[in-house]
């Protein structure tokens, strides 16, 4: 392999090695194309050519400047110089002339033509300076920073026209290859200027009771990624702890209003940035109440159940009790039990709720305690009731077979009324004559039940006196009744005829 052409390769590769390294880093830059380019860097030069036979050798050791202007994002124009030493010769170079290049964040590929003075010098024979250009382009890669480029390559066309003396052999038509390599140093911008770094802040919960933490946090935005930031948190009320980007607020003792939280973010150097964010701090609200009464009448000595509904907007604990304005209530959760008392009227039940502040709250319901019925009225007395009658023949006493029938049943009555009496009231008809004759009438009916029917004497009363014919009128006595005696006496008993 010719040695020009080794030293070719083992530049490509030291420039492939160096970006290998440097491109991973550079793509997670974001870049502004540059208004001023300066490059400084290692230049190799195969001039090629040959004076009087003699060929002129690569020049292997060199390096190369330039500083390109650029009024558009992708034009510019460029001031180039380079010096190139070798075996026998040297070149030096001092040209300009546009450049086009395409920035990306990145790579930026480039391309440009120079002209203006070319020299050559060849030992043993002379130095000359003359006229040439070169033309070519390249490959810039971003770096770990902002303002340094990695020129990956440069490969250019360069000719240079140059003569010795009088004659053919003593001309030079250089017309060879330079490549160079080096660092790319960014001056200005050309695109829109950066954000300015920025900040927001947001506080969690907005709205709290004293004593209850806010967080607040910081997002900020455009700042430098590759400094820290630092946050220096103030509050308008609280206390506010910690330096990162989120803060947490003690709220203990502070009074209802609105306050703010700010913080001021550096990054060290000219990155800076404030935000607020605002919090409240609510009044404490009192808790509600419904109360209600099932059922909401009742009598004297009955009961009804309270039920309380309570509530507190700002979730605290509550506690319950009760009173009434006649009766008892009894409980303290949210059932209760009233009883009423023994007198009617309405009933005023206060439901009274409390939490944890000693905020309170109240509702009453009504319950109704009716009076009670009147009692029942007494029973009415017993009273005697004329059950049947048996008839007896003008001017006789002597009980026949259909009175009997009659007693017999009277009899029966008697026994299913253990209870009850009878009176049987002896009765003559006009024109009978026989002065006991209603009495003994009377005493033959009573001794025909005691005798053949075996009915107690002591139930049977017997009177006289009715004149409704010649008859015994049988009257029967519940318990408690009294024989109507309006007009009858009672008899004593005469022996039996």
């Amino acid at each position: 392999m010719p040695l020009r052409t080794h030293r070719v390769l083992n530049f490509l590769l030291m420039a492939a090695l160096v970006a290998g390294v440097m491109l991973p880093v550079a793509a997670a830059q974001e870049r502004q194309p540059a208004k001023v380019e300066f490059f400084a860097g290692y230049a190799y030069l195969d001039p090629r050519g040959e004076i009087n036979t003699r060929k002129i050798e690569n020049a292997p050791k060199g390096f190369g400047l330039s500083t390109t202007y650029f009024f558009h994002k992708n034009w510019g124009f460029t001031f180039d110089g380079g010096a190139h030493f070798g075996e026998g010769v040297q070149v030096g170079t001092l040209q300009i002339g546009p450049q086009f290049r395409y920035p990306t964040d990145t790579v930026s590929p480039f391309a440009n033509f120079t002209v203006g003075w070319h020299r050559l010098g060849l030992d043993g024979v002379g130095t000359h300076d003359g006229i040439g250009f070169t033309t070519g382009g390249g490959l810039d890669l971003a770096t770990w920073h902002e303002r340094i480029n990695f020129r990956l390559f440069e490969a250019s066309y360069q000719y240079g026209r140059h003569s010795f003396g009088v004659g053919s052999g003593n001309k030079v038509d250089n017309s060879g290859a330079r490549f160079r390599t080096g660092l790319v140093f960014r001056f200005g911008s050309l695109g829109p200027p950066p954000p300015p770094p920025s900040a927001s802040c947001a506080a969690s919960p907005s709205e709290v009771m004293a004593g209850e933490p806010v967080s607040v946090t910081a997002t900020p935005a455009n700042f430098d990624p590759k400094r820290a930031l630092t946050y220096n948190w103030t509050a308008t009320g609280g206390t506010v702890s910690g330096n990162a980007a989120t803060t947490n607020v003690d709220t203990n003792g502070l009074q209802p209003g609105s306050y703010n939280v700010t913080t001021n973010i550096s990054d060290g150097r000219k990155g800076a940035a404030t935000c607020t964010a605002s919090f409240t701090v609510r009044a404490p609200r009192p808790p509600t109440v419904s109360c209600s009464a099932d059922p909401s009448t009742i009598r004297p000595g009955e009961s009804s159940t309270i039920t309380s509904r309570g509530n507190s907007p700002d979730g605290r604990n509550l506690t319950y009790n009760y009173s009434a304005s006649m009766g008892a209530v009894t409980g303290t959760g949210t059932s209760a039990r009233y009883t009423a008392g023994n007198d009617p009227g309405s009933a005023t039940i206060t439901c009274n709720v409390m939490d944890d502040r000693n905020l309170s709250a109240s509702s009453t319901t009504m319950v109704n305690v009716e009076a009670p019925p009147p009692p029942p009225p007494p029973p009415a007395a017993p009273e005697a009731s004329r059950l049947n009658q048996i008839a007896f023949k003008r001017n006789s006493a002597r009980v026949d077979n259909a009175a009997k029938a009659i007693l017999d049943d009277v009899a029966l009555r008697l026994q299913r009324d253990a209870d009850a009496k009878i009176a049987i009231v002896g009765s003559t008809a006009d024109g009978e004559s026989g002065r006991m004759l209603a009495a003994q009438r009377a005493t033959n009916a009573k001794a025909y039940l005691v005798k053949e029917k075996g009915i107690d004497p002591s139930r049977i009363e017997l009177r006289q006196g009715a004149k409704e014919g010649g008859i015994a009128i049988i009257w029967l006595v519940p318990s408690g009744a009294t024989m109507p005696q309006d007009g009858t006496t009672a008899v004593t008993e005469p022996r039996k005829r």
